[in-house]
């Protein structure tokens, strides 16, 4: 198939899951799309055993779709972009203490947790896996998804202060999480003797030797590199904006694209954070919280075309992880299967102690809202790009092919998990009436 044939059917597809989901299921978009996909994903692997061509043509069809290089490459420097324009920018400045520790300590914590128990608990179900392979499911499991969380929060009816931390937590977080995903495949890259060309994998060449101070390094070059090109993209803008002064709407909005495409180019080429960038320039091109003179900058039709790109990006983006069970199947075995449930559990153990500790530390110097801890852990929903960084791994031949799979299989069980259970289950956990 063509790009313009699988672009077709996947705009085919959105359309009529979220006509189905509109008329029948009448849930949050992004929780029907992905059980529309999943149930139909179910269906064509139980139609597969008698119709075997049907299996085969279909997984062949969702294998081009490439999830991890469409989302990593393509989509999430739109998806972040837009998520950012919309956050209230004077109220994430009074929660910037909260939301930065948990974004960065909370994630490293949970990232340590997540390893440490996989590595002592697995093996207790037969299988062995070595420590920093469990740290490289811990780094892409960790963060929790922006896209996910931020097509959920706006719904719940929560506090202002309480929304943008989650809000705001969940967007930085991605970025940092991703910079301690590439971090730690660099270290397992100069373990294994591989010789990698710069920037194949975010790798900045393998075999050579990794220190505390080169892991630092390259740790602050991608995280404060993505944020300063951010700003830098989103001072320009601010400027071209506020020079056209509404005037031209849809110079405006080709201002933006080209802003995100050109920014998130320059930062792959740069080996710096492309998700923090995006954020940042997000935050600054946003209206919300700003100055009165300032807020006028970016127009009206801007925020429309990006809530409606947002929204069809959505819409594809999750049934793009229900399809994708039709690739994961292949590797299906019952200890896998418990391994999946396991590491459910695990991961929101690792959640919980994430988020309760920093919080319980901070409460002495500010006020937390009531149930804090509970919203935030049951809130923590993870996504599209936990499944594309284990799907980044799965070409890397150096890694076992086994543990290749149970990583794969573990982290799509635990998106799974946290979309639709928690997800749907999450206005019980905040008391929401209606």
């Amino acid at each position: 198939m063509s790009i313009l044939d699988l672009i077709t059917l996947l705009i085919f597809l959105a359309a009529i899951f979220t006509l189905i989901n509109i008329s029948l299921l009448k849930l949050p978009s992004t929780i029907g799309l992905m059980i529309i996909a999943l149930a139909m994903s179910a269906f064509i692997l139980a139609a597969g055993y008698m119709f075997p061509s049907l299996y085969s043509a279909a997984e062949h069809i969702v294998e081009e779709f490439d999830f991890q290089e469409v989302l990593m490459n393509v989509m999430l420097n739109f998806l972040l972009f837009a998520g950012a324009l919309f956050i209230d920018l004077s109220k994430l400045k009074e929660e910037r203490v909260p939301v930065m520790i948990l974004a960065t300590v909370g994630t490293l914590m949970s990232t340590f947790i997540v390893s440490f128990l996989v590595y002592y608990i697995f093996p207790l179900v037969g299988f062995e896996i070595e420590l920093i392979y469990c740290l490289l499911f811990g780094a892409l499991i960790s963060p929790t998804d922006p896209i996910a969380v931020l097509a959920l929060v706006g719904k719940l009816g929560l506090s202002k202060k309480l929304e943008i931390k989650i809000a705001g937590e969940s967007l930085f977080n991605d970025g940092v999480g991703v910079v301690v995903f590439l971090t730690i495949l660099n270290i397992a890259l100069s373990q294994s003797g591989v010789q990698v060309e710069a920037g194949e994998h975010g790798g900045h060449g393998g075999g050579g030797e990794i220190t505390a101070m080169s892991v630092g390094l390259l740790f602050a070059r991608e995280v404060f590199g993505g944020v300063l090109l951010g700003g830098f993209f989103g001072y320009l803008g601010f400027k071209l904006l506020d020079f056209i002064d509404n005037d031209h709407v849809e110079l405006e909005v080709l201002v933006t694209l080209t802003l995100v495409m050109v920014g998130g180019r320059i930062a792959e080429l740069l080996h710096v954070s492309g998700p923090l960038g995006m954020v940042v320039m997000g935050l600054f091109l946003g209206n919300q919280g700003r100055d009165e003179s300032l807020a006028n900058a970016t127009g009206e039709y801007v925020f429309k075309f990006w809530h409606l790109l947002d929204e069809a990006l959505n819409a594809i983006l999750f049934i793009l992880i229900g399809l994708e069970i039709l690739v994961i199947a292949k590797s299906f075995t019952l200890e896998f299967l418990i391994m999946g449930g396991i590491g459910i559990l695990i991961v929101l153990t690792a959640r919980f102690i994430g988020v309760s500790i920093p919080v319980t530390l901070m409460s002495f110097k500010r006020e937390f809202e009531p149930g804090t801890i509970k919203i935030m852990t049951w809130g923590g929903l993870r996504g599209g790009i936990s499944v594309a960084l284990a799907l980044s791994l799965q070409n890397l031949e150096w890694i076992p092919e086994d543990i290749r799979h149970a990583i794969l299989f573990t982290t799509y069980s635990v998106v799974v998990f946290s979309i639709l259970v928690q997800g749907l289950t999450m206005g019980i956990v905040v008391g929401k009436k209606d």
